[in-house]
């Protein structure tokens, strides 16, 4: 640790840099240039209920050089600087433009799934072949392994067991019948198909419920602890990381890059992108269009008690997810509180309107009708970094250039995201030749002709398409 940093340690070590501004309930990342500066954190259940955030490195206050700077201090950017301090020696400088793993990492449901990216492993086979099919499932498997490796010593409420895929309707159990012989047959992933009767029994009450998959893998997670604690293992390991510091303008000479915040310029050789649904347009060129952000609501009940739980029929931790494209994540947290989310209004601008909530409150009364008119102690919303073909990407998109990302995971990046940045610390580390997967080895696309609504040349139609797209969406999800 050089003097400048320890000086810096010395005057910011036992506090987290206080929030300079409110927090912004319509902010739209498709329509600011930034996310903000010193913003302060949505009312999630999460921040709610971790405890006080734990000290930081303050805002950028001059001029510095450094090797690698890593933008986006969430659960990508925190383990990306983990995984270069424990595998490479490296120590990284983590830029964030509010506070400390302010975006998505403590907004999203919890759930650490057995997961990439949005498509299931019969899609992974139709769109890459058998051979990297079975590769992306290892790649699965390996980072449920790292991730369980990664918290082992943070205290962040886990619960192990499982994923329970419930059918919401009856049509969709013979799709989940096919895709989990695939599991086992082909991936040797024993999962397992349940009967509704057996669901109801013995899992959920869930009266929407018409047989589910259960996958051997998942995690129930309590975001905020775990971000919080990704925070004190990055420091701890010599990294620093800096709140209230947007990248507000960025320039690449000589094969530095000059990257612009309110209080200094930071020079690195090296820049990983991290920002998830967060992401600027202006941020990189590499960055334009190349995702689509959507906002998911959620809300948390106040403590159930012990006979609404019986109600409810709520007789596992798991996570858990219905079969809709719409699709509603929720669970029974430690503190027997019930979180559920779902997919939520189109702009930032409607995120705020109460109708959205009401959505998602009536989605509740329909799977559990005994917790009609139940308190909710907790509501709020965030945008989810989704790539055109629903599938992230770690890549080095330019190879002239020292620019990194790990970017769309599209709602499953609570554990992917920490295999994520430890591979993208192997892209920074200059290690990338070692990583063969499409994942690894392809920019985040554009979207192809048939998404053109949402494309570069057609961007002021962007929502309107996904106007259209969410209302086919919800009537083919909830036809009988």
């Amino acid at each position: 640790m050089d003097a400048a940093t320890a000086s810096l340690r010395a005057a910011t070590d036992g506090r987290a840099t206080a929030a300079s501004n409110p927090y912004d309930p319509a902010y739209d990342p498709l329509v600011s240039a930034t996310p903000g500066q010193g913003r302060d954190y949505a009312p999630t259940y999460w921040i709610g209920t971790a405890g006080e955030p734990p000290a930081d490195d303050g805002p950028i206050r001059h001029d510095i050089d450094v090797d690698v700077a890593i933008i986006g201090s969430g659960f990508t950017g925190l383990t990306t600087a983990i995984f270069l301090a424990q595998e490479y020696g490296i120590k990284a400088t983590v830029l964030e433009a509010n506070r400390s793993a302010w975006g998505c990492s403590v907004r999203n449901g919890g759930q650490a799934q057995c997961a990439s990216g949005r498509l299931k492993r019969s899609q992974w086979i139709a769109r890459y072949g058998m051979e990297a099919a079975l590769g992306l499932h290892r790649e699965c498997l390996d980072g449920m392994e790292n991730f369980k490796a990664l918290i082992k010593d943070i205290d962040c409420d886990p619960q192990p067991g499982g994923h329970l895929y419930v059918a919401h309707r009856a049509r969709v159990m013979p799709i989940l019948e096919k895709e989990a012989r695939l599991l086992r047959d082909v991936f040797k992933y024993d999962a397992r198909i349940l009967n509704a009767d057996t669901v109801r029994r013995e899992w959920v009450g869930d009266e929407e419920a018409c047989g589910a998959m259960h996958e051997p893998e998942g995690i129930g997670i309590h975001a905020g602890k775990l971000a919080f604690g990704y925070l004190k293992k990055a420091r701890a390991l010599g990294a620093t990381v800096h709140p209230a510091s947007p990248v507000q303008g960025w320039e690449t000479r000589n094969g530095v890059h000059y990257l612009k915040t309110p209080g200094g310029t930071v020079r690195a050789r090296a820049v990983g992108i991290c920002t998830g649904g967060y992401t600027s347009n202006s941020l990189h060129p590499q960055l334009k269009n190349r995702l689509l952000p959507i906002l998911s609501n959620s809300i948390v009940t106040r403590p159930l008690t012990a006979q609404e739980i019986e109600a409810c029929g709520l007789r596992t931790h798991q996570v858990i997810t219905d079969t809709r494209v719409l699709r509603h994540y929720y669970r029974l947290m430690p503190d027997n509180r019930l979180q559920i989310g779902s997919r939520s209004a189109i702009t930032g601008n409607d995120a705020p309107q109460k109708q959205y909530e009401q959505r998602l409150i009536e989605d509740m009364w329909r799977k559990f009708p005994a917790l009609r008119g139940v308190q909710i102690d907790y509501s709020w919303w965030g945008w989810v970094d989704v790539s055109h073909d629903m599938m992230p990407r770690i890549h080095q998109p330019d190879p002239k250039e020292s620019v990194y990302y790990a970017l769309g995971y599209g709602g499953n990046g609570v554990m992917y995201s920490a295999q994520a940045g430890r591979r993208l610390a192997q892209w920074i580390a200059g290690k990338g030749s070692e990583l063969h997967l499409p994942i690894f080895t392809s920019k985040l696309p554009f979207p192809n002709v048939r998404e053109m609504v949402v494309s570069e040349a057609f961007a002021p139609f962007r929502r309107f398409g996904q106007r259209f797209l969410y209302r086919w969406y919800a009537y083919n999800d909830e036809r009988p």
